[in-house]
């Protein structure tokens, strides 16, 4: 039972551990710098070196927003969607999408979900839908741990702290169905895959959520969205060939208990409980 049906391929991740254990003891017999490996270490070379790249690779977004908008590009030529733009960089949110039934859908665009970056996120008053959609572009993650640490640990507890209905989530980004990161749905069917410009990408992975914000008292257990109640993700799903059986559906459940607010989430697909969780305390610094 998973929260994703992929899995990170252990073996790539075990590569990555082995040549970062080769640049740590030999990346001074590279480059001109001049020092020798004693001073190469103590400078502060390699140290400085590794947070910058880093750095450029953590804050640069123009492959991913480059990503969105051939996938959003691809669904308004074929009619999916009536149009769509960037929001720009004076709002909370990233992107947004005018379905065919003239509603408006807000999509708001996110890294991995493990960080404190998936807590930062405003539903703009006109937002007749809002969505997160996760682009996670280091071939070294884990899914699974990603996928549970954003839907249970930060957004679920983000929706009832501050009032914040959030209508879905799609996992969904260019290392799907590669190597890095296998993807089951293709396995058997990989006519299953779509060219869009340079990728081939399979059917993206989509979670509904609550379609009202759980409440202690009066919502403790809201009713979860369908795929038609949520036009983007209907579209996307419509678009890209996704199947029934692969939605994923977020049950939340919230309650008190003694002086703490507690929520247990549930993540169901083809009606099989794939992750729960105890109720868990919502806590706040």
């Amino acid at each position: 039972m998973s929260e994703i049906p992929c899995e990170k391929n252990e073996e790539l991740r075990q590569k990555i551990l082995e040549f970062a254990e080769v640049l740590k003891t030999e990346s001074h017999k590279l480059g001109d710098h001049g020092l020798d490996e004693k001073d190469f270490y103590q400078s502060g070379l390699f140290r400085g070196t590794i947070e910058r790249i880093r750095g450029q690779f953590s804050a640069s977004m123009k492959e991913k927003r480059d990503f969105v908008a051939l996938i959003l590009g691809h669904m308004e030529t074929r009619g999916f969607i009536a149009g769509w733009g960037s929001a720009g960089e004076s709002n909370r949110h990233d992107y947004f999408v005018e379905l065919n039934t003239g509603r408006t859908a807000i999509i708001e665009l996110k890294g991995c979900l493990d960080g404190n970056n998936t807590n930062i996120f405003e539903r703009p008053p006109h937002a007749d839908e809002f969505i997160i959609w996760s682009v996670c572009s280091n071939p070294g993650a884990d899914p699974r741990h990603n996928v549970w640490s954003g839907i249970h640990t930060r957004l679920s507890a983000e929706m009832i702290d501050r009032n914040q209905r959030i209508d879905g989530l799609v996992v969904w980004d260019w290392i799907c169905g590669t190597s890095a990161r296998p993807c089951p749905k293709i396995s058997a069917d990989e006519t299953r895959l779509t060219d869009v410009g340079r990728y081939r990408i399979p059917p993206p992975c989509i979670y509904l959520f609550p379609g009202t914000v759980p409440s202690p008292r009066n919502n403790p257990n809201p009713r979860v969205n369908g795929i038609d109640d949520v036009g983007i993700l209907k579209a996307m799903h419509d678009c890209f060939g996704g199947a029934e059986s692969e939605l994923n559906h977020v049950e939340i459940e919230v309650a008190y208990q003694g002086v703490d607010t507690v929520r247990k989430t549930s993540i169901k697909r083809g009606g099989i409980v794939r992750k729960t969780t105890d109720p868990t305390p919502i806590r706040r610094s």
